[in-house]
Order: structure tokens, then C-alpha cells, then sequence
């Protein structure tokens, strides 16, 4: 009964979607924007997002934009934090929660991203963003190191298959720090989650590398055993 509530004051509820991908030949991290469509702040860089409809709950009206940006669905997505300053959007109002998403960056069709505007741009290099989303981003990205130390999230940011090269490569872009390769590859072969495949890579060095596949339903079995990821190498 909204009636009961109607001398309150109401506010917007919003979403923002920091979205998070991995280029493999670039050996970058990079964050998917958009070029804001409507003022306040009109052609400024900003994080995708949007207002919460009536019959969505969050984690829908989330799912809904990344849905629309990328086209793709049933991504790795975790609620981050809610952001309710008094003045974070000269607007109104807007308190919004948001959202981090991982996603490889070659699954997301080029002609999707350009029909909506959407960019990749280097974590390293990032242009200035609207209101506190770079505070979001900021906070998303330690959220994201400690994550990928003792979940394997990392996964979700490289192709089905891959060499350790590339998985040590993804890390370090995370880590934004070199990581001791011997270390690194005694740490995650001594965990036994990846299946190594019949297959090189053969576009990097004549000798090529063996490519390997994260399996997942393995992971799964162990950890209901109590088994913990731990990928955290100096």
C-alpha cells in the first residue's frame, strides 16, 4: 500500500555496470564505456547504466543493461556497492548501486559494440568519467584483485582455451605487476584444474605452447570438499 509512504520523500534508483575485459594481444585490462546520451553531462565518459524500472528488482535492471550493451547474457556479475551521496548526480537524486562484470573481450561482437556506442579503454589509461564513477571503477578493481587471489573469476576474461603464457599474462595485467613465472605455474598446475589439450599456439614462437582448458566442473567438486583456490604468487 503506497500510500502508507506518500509524505516521505522519494528518490531515483539507478544501476551502473562496470564491465571489465581482458585483450589478450594487448596484454591489457580495459573497462567498457559509453559516451553519456543526455544531459547532465552530455558526450562525457561515463559507465553504463540506467534507472531501476518498477517491476525490476537490482540484479534484473543490471542483467538488463549489460544485456542491451553487449548482447550477451548469463555473464560472471556481482553487486558491488551503493552509492547514495546527497550531490553525486547534479540531476537529481540518484541513488545507485553498482555492479562489476567480467567478460572476454572476444565474445562481444564488434558491430553490437559500435551500434551502442560502447568502447574499450585501457585500465592504465582511463579518461575522465562522470560524477563518482571513477570512484566505482577504483573500487571495483581492488575488488577485482583480491577476487581473482582465491576465486578462479579470472577465467571468465579468457577464451575457452588457452596457453599459461596468457593466463599468466591476464594476472599480471590484474596485479598491474610482474609475477615470478616459476611460481606462478607450479601454483596453478599443482592445483590440477586445468586440462591440458592436444593443441599449440603456434602464433608467438615457432615452438608453440601447449594450450590448456579450465575445468570448471572439477573446481566445483572441490570446493563442496572444502578445496581453496589460492592463486595469490609474488
Amino acid at each position: 500500500m503506497t500510500h502508507i509512504y506518500s509524505k516521505y520523500p522519494k528518490h531515483y534508483l539507478a544501476v551502473d555496470c562496470i564491465i571489465f575485459g581482458y585483450d589478450i594481444a594487448e596484454k591489457e585490462l580495459k573497462l567498457l564505456l559509453i559516451k553519456r546520451s543526455f544531459e547532465p553531462a552530455l558526450g562525457q565518459w561515463s559507465l553504463a547504466g540506467g534507472f531501476v524500472q518498477e517491476n525490476e528488482s537490482l540484479d534484473d535492471a543490471a542483467c538488463r543493461v549489460l544485456c542491451t550493451l553487449t548482447g550477451l547474457s548469463d555473464l560472471y556479475m556481482e553487486q558491488l556497492y551503493t552509492y547514495g551521496e546527497v550531490n553525486r548526480d547534479p540531476g537529481a537524486r540518484v541513488i545507485s548501486t553498482a555492479y562489476f562484470a567480467l567478460i572476454g573481450i572476444h565474445e562481444l561482437d564488434p558491430e553490437i559494440r559500435r551500434k551502442n556506442g560502447a568502447h574499450w579503454r585501457s585500465i592504465s589509461n582511463l579518461p575522465d568519467l562522470i560524477f563518482d564513477h571513477r570512484v566505482m571503477v577504483d573500487r571495483a578493481l581492488k575488488e577485482l584483485v583480491e577476487k581473482v587471489k582465491v576465486y578462479p573469476v579470472g577465467f571468465e576474461l579468457l577464451p575457452e582455451k588457452f596457453t599459461l603464457v596468457q593466463l599468466q599474462n591476464l594476472y599480471e595485467a590484474i596485479y598491474l605487476r610482474q609475477v615470478d613465472k616459476r611460481n606462478f605455474r607450479k601454483k596453478i598446475l599443482s592445483m590440477e584444474l586445468l586440462d591440458k589439450q592436444d593443441e599449440k599456439e603456434r602464433e608467438t614462437s615457432k615452438k608453440g605452447a601447449w594450450y590448456y582448458r579450465f575445468n570448471l566442473e572439477k573446481y566445483k567438486e572441490l570446493a563442496r570438499n572444502g578445496f581453496f583456490f589460492n592463486l595469490t604468487v609474488s
